[in-house]
């Protein structure tokens, strides 16, 4: 019963009994094969006419006539043309495209065996050859009838059902497997066999004229029909062959055992497709009849061709049917496919190319010259040599002989079972004597394959290994980077509340034990701590650079670690630096001053008090009780006296107060005991002023009494009362401390001093007077044999003996002064030589730091030769710059011992020593910031292979847009791309694109992008670099493909301490004992 017009989406429909469109080019082929071998008058010598031979010849009578209605049937090319009377081509006669195409194979064509009958009589006719092909009868419709296949799909694993394969693991197979000869479709009185040539053998044999064999990878015009499959050749490619298909089928847990057998129902076909291509087929048809397996089969060969292999003499029903020669052919042109035709090397592939690597392997091994894939592999050497040029290890060749054929063989098959994973596909035997091309090449090509992905393998490992050192590397980075920022702020954290902690009632001693401690701050801490703090902006420059040349994202210190937040750190300490030097050396000089005016405060509160001793006593005294009138004037006299001397110390009760008042404004640390003394003397000082007064009216109401007056007592007590008084200025003031800061200061004070002395002579006549007045009272009493008491002064407690030991001390500290003035003097001049001479010093010094400090800037912004010149030059700059150290140590002395005589002033230069120790330590930063630029520069281009003119050019582009020298701006890097000719688009999509360069170029928001970063930038836009997805391949390849890695491959695979690194850094992965690469790669890169 006919079976529905197979649809037109289905080209490879048939029926189980081979009726299908392939039938008429089957049918075309054998009219051609006829026509070409009807010979008659020219019989070819070695073909024979008789009807019982080999080969039958047909009439080409008949045979052109049936090829020229063929021909007229094959070319009409509308799959569903149903005209019958077009062109006179007769019903039976038309056929789809699908029906014509589907069964292109060869066929032998046999009319006349010795057990068919022979055409004796009619010629066969279209119809007869139609049923021989295999067609069926037309159906009402003019069709032929096909059977459809089944509805129901599944998957081809689900159809393999045990019944179908109870072999799923990889099997062994030997070389005695008889190989099926051929495969017959008999009818009733004709016979046909169809079989593909033998398959290129060394030296193919002679073909006698008219009759041209097949070979089913050859064109159609080289096709020739003679010619069975030798069977030596035919069981060396079933054993290679199966070997090769059982080497990927048990990626999937299954095998096949006969190569021809195990192939019939399409389902492991269409399995070894999906495993060799990786793509998934169409759902195998689910039942086991025929029909089910040959549409299997044509999907198979459907996707086959989909690859752009075209598949001649090749059919479906033959491989259904277990045609050995067929099935063999088949999977010669999958392997030639997706074995063989991928191997590219120079301008060869496929067959050339595989040659091609082979020769170019073992061209340095002695005894091995590859020029075919047959004779020149009889010996084994060459299979020893491409295992020995990859695996030295794995073999000794020098060991080998040529003349021991088997052994090389053995040898290289068993290492290559053993430690390649390369089955074993041929045997040694056959290959000695009769190799086999197709089997060598597949053999060979697994070894192609093979050394590939472990080239591919140590690739990967090798990406892996110098990313991870990379990774590794900058992790490191990172650490120094965070000790050395943590260390520098934790420094300045120390430092600076100590520099800004200014308390206000520390006393001298303290205070100049702070100073002390700041000097040993700016000798000993200070000077490290610049150099780690350019170093830590080294560190951090060069990290940026290899973080952005590996592809890495900018690194981000924790809140605080900011280059800029230590900047500001730095300035910050510097700021309470210079407040606190300020600070002490005002303190010093303040807390002097107050010891000064203290020492002076106790100095006169010592003379009043030694004035003020007995005073209040005295007017308390009632001595007037007794005394007589005489003496009760000279109480009298006496206390008038003494009402002048307390008049005369009123000035000095009134400078002590005023001192003690100065003292408590300028907070004077010990003022306590200061204010005790004061309002103690200003407290006696009232209760003299007191007595003295109630004392007086009571003299006042003795006054009757009082009448003798010795005149020459009160011209003593008046006269020696102000000059005693006097005596006691100039003593206090020739004790007086000589503290000065000026030149000026001194010549004041010697000028005052000169003035003083001046008025000695003066004195000393006011001294001669007070003796002679003395000298004239003793002599009255001895004249007149008066009392001795009488010689004391009624008047006055001050005697000429008093008078006389001050005026001795005035007399003795005038010199003394003029020492200590003269002292003074001199080191003030010491103090003009040393501002002289650091002011001389600073002039030469500052000139030199300017200079070379313009050298370095000029030489960042724009080198005059290459980048390692400029390097030398920065160098030997800062070689020179440590050589000039001991100059501007030099100065800090003169500058030290400044200080210590409070030489606070630096005429004769507009330095100062604190600008020149930041011109140094401007210069040292200078230096090593264009340094590590330009050492970036060099890096850059040494592994973006850019040159030094581009990078020039790019300086130039750079500094022309760069007017303050600071770094471009949004604006001013926009303009700068534009003039390097990177393209920048217009209106937001500019901004989009200025926006994504910022966030690469400025990632920490400084709003200033340098030249390194812009530099890193043009050359990265040029240059390969390692990503993401280069990282997860490698990872991929080292894993065998699947989504996650195990230790054991990491450590196979790996150095051991890249693969511990991995082990440790890497998480689980959810679904399987493995670790997830595809996160690791990612972290890599974010």
């Amino acid at each position: 019963m006919a079976s529905p017009s197979p649809s037109p989406a289905s080209p490879r429909n048939v029926s189980s009994e081979g009726n299908g469109p392939s039938s008429c080019l089957r049918l075309r082929r054998l009219l051609f094969m006829c026509a070409t071998d009807d010979r008659a008058d020219h019989p070819s010598p070695t073909t024979s006419t008789s009807l019982d031979s080999p080969r039958a010849f047909v009439s080409s009578r008949w045979a052109n006539k049936e090829a020229k209605l063929l021909n007229h049937a094959s070319f009409e090319r509308h799959p569903y043309r149903r005209n019958a009377d077009r062109k006179g081509v007769a019903p039976s006669l038309l056929m789809t495209r699908e029906q014509e195409e589907s069964r292109f194979i060869l066929i032998r064509f046999d009319c006349l065996t010795s057990t068919g009958p022979a055409f004796s009589q009619e010629p066969p006719t279209m119809l007869h050859y139609q049923q021989q092909l295999g067609f069926e009868r037309r159906s009402p419709s003019g069709e032929f009838d096909a059977p459809s296949p089944s509805p129901t799909r599944t998957t081809i694993r689900q159809a393999m059902s045990p019944g179908l394969s109870q072999r799923g693991t990889f099997a062994r197979f030997s070389s005695s497997t008889p190989p099926a000869e051929t495969h017959s479709s008999t009818t009733q009185n004709e016979h046909f066999t169809y079989s593909p040539s033998p398959m290129n053998k060394s030296a193919p044999e002679e073909i006698p004229p008219h009759t041209p064999t097949c070979d089913y990878t050859q064109p159609e015009e080289e096709w020739y029909h003679e010619g069975l499959l030798d069977p030596i050749w035919e069981q060396q490619q079933k054993k290679t062959f199966t070997a090769w298909c059982n080497s990927h089928l048990r990626k999937v847990e299954t095998s096949i055992d006969v190569i021809e057998e195990d192939f019939r129902d399409g389902l492991k076909l269409m399995l070894l497709l999906e495993v060799i291509s990786g793509e998934p087929l169409e759902a195998p048809e689910r039942g086991r009849m025929i029909i089910h397996k040959v549409a299997n089969i044509n999907k198979a060969l459907s996707f086959i061709e989909s690859k752009g292999v075209k598949l001649v003499c090749i059919g479906a029903k033959e491989i259904a049917d277990g045609n050995v020669k067929i099935t063999l052919g088949l999977i010669w042109m999958v392997i030639l496919r997706f074995a063989i035709q991928e191997i590219s090397v120079g301008e060869l592939s496929a067959k050339d190319g595989l040659l091609l690597w082979c020769q170019r392997k073992t061209a340095s091994y002695h005894n091995v010259s590859i020029q075919d894939f047959h004779n020149s592999w009889r010996d084994g050497l060459a299979f020893c040599a491409l295992i020995h040029r990859h695996r030295p290890d794995l073999l000794n060749y020098n060991a080998l002989s040529r003349d021991d054929p088997l052994h090389n063989l053995n040898l290289a098959f068993d290492i290559a079972e053993k430690y390649l994973d390369i089955p074993r596909m041929l045997d040694p035997e056959l290959m000695v004597h009769s190799p086999d091309e197709r089997a060598t090449m597949t053999y060979v090509s697994s070894y192609y394959h093979y050394f590939l992905g472990m080239h591919k393998a140590e690739t990967a490992a090798n990406r892996i290994c110098r990313v991870l050192n990379v990774n590794r590397e900058n992790e490191q980075f990172m650490e120094d980077y965070d000790t050395m920022a943590s260390e520098l702020v934790a420094w300045i954290r120390r430092w600076q509340p100590w520099l800004e902690n200014r308390p206000e009632n520390d006393t001298l001693a303290i205070v100049k034990s702070k100073l002390n401690q700041f000097r040993h701050y700016r000798r000993e801490e200070k000077p490290p701590r610049i150099a780690e703090k350019g170093q830590l902006e080294t560190l951090f420059n060069t990290l940026q650079t290899k973080l952005r040349l590996s592809n890495r994202p900018a690194f981000l210190p924790k809140e605080g670690h900011l280059i800029k937040d230590i900047n500001y750190a730095w300035e910050d300490l510097e700021h309470a630096e210079t407040g606190f030097e300020e600070w002490v050396l005002a303190e010093i000089k303040r807390l002097e001053t107050l010891e000064h005016l203290a020492e002076k405060f106790r100095r006169k509160c010592a003379t009043h008090e030694e004035w003020a001793r007995g005073k209040v006593e005295m007017l308390q005294s009632e001595d007037w009780r007794t005394a007589r009138v005489d003496g009760i004037k000279a109480l009298k006299k006496r206390h008038e006296a003494f009402e002048s001397d307390l008049g005369s110390h009123q000035d000095r009760v009134e400078q002590i107060a005023a001192i003690a008042k100065e003292l408590t404004n300028l907070r004077y640390p010990e003022i306590g005991p200061i204010q005790a003394t004061c309002n103690s003397i200003c407290q006696q000082w009232d209760q003299i002023g007191m007595e003295a007064e109630e004392r007086h009216h009571r003299l006042d109401e003795m006054e009757r009494v009082a009448e003798r007056l010795d005149g020459l007592h009160l011209d003593f007590a008046k006269q020696a009362a102000p000059f005693s008084n006097w005596l006691d200025g100039a003593r206090e003031d020739l004790a007086d401390i000589v503290l000065v800061h000026k030149m000026s200061e001194v010549e004041e004070l010697l000028k005052a001093h000169e003035q003083f002395k001046a008025t000695i002579a003066g004195a000393g006549h006011q001294y001669q007077a007070l003796q002679a007045l003395e000298n004239e009272l003793a002599h009255l009493v001895e004249k007149h044999h008066l009392n001795a008491e009488l010689k004391s002064n009624p008047y006055t407690d001050i005697s000429m003996a008093d008078v006389a030991r001050k005026w001795t001390d005035v007399k003795a500290l005038t010199p003394k002064r003029d020492h200590k003035l003269q002292e003074e003097y001199n080191r003030q001049r010491n103090n003009e030589r040393l501002t002289k001479l650091f002011a001389e010093k600073a002039n030469v010094v500052a000139p030199w730091l300017e200079q070379h400090l313009d050298r370095v800037v000029a030489i960042g912004l724009s080198p005059a030769g290459s980048l390692e010149s400029a390097v030398r030059d920065l160098r030997q700059i800062q070689t020179d710059a440590h050589n000039f150290k001991s100059s501007l140590d030099e100065i800090e002395r003169i500058n030290q011992e400044m200080q210590e005589n409070y030489v606070y002033e630096h005429k004769g230069t507009r330095f100062s020593m604190e600008t020149l120790r930041v011109g140094y330590e401007t210069l040292l930063t200078s230096i090593n910031k264009t340094i590590s630029e330009i050492e970036n520069q060099i890096l850059m281009r040494d592994s973006k292979g850019i040159k030094e003119e581009q990078i020039n050019e790019y300086r130039s582009s750079f500094n022309h847009f760069d007017k303050d020298r600071v770094g471009l701006d949004e604006e001013q890097l926009k303009s700068c791309l534009i003039s390097v000719g990177y393209n920048i688009r217009n209106g937001p999509d500019g901004d989009e694109d200025m926006h994504r360069i910022l966030n690469l170029l400025d990632p920490n928001r400084f709003g200033r992008v340098p030249f390194d970063a812009f530099l890193d930038f043009m050359t990265r836009e040029t240059a390969d670099m390692d990503t993401v997805e280069q990282m997860i391949d490698s990872f991929r390849i080292l894993a065998g493909g699947k989504d996650h890695i195990t230790v054991e491959e990491l450590r196979n695979e790996l150095p051991p301490e890249q693969a511990e690194y991995c082990i440790r850094k890497m998480d689980q992965f959810h679904l399987a004992d493995g670790f997830d690469y595809v996160a690791f790669a990612k972290t890599l890169y974010n």
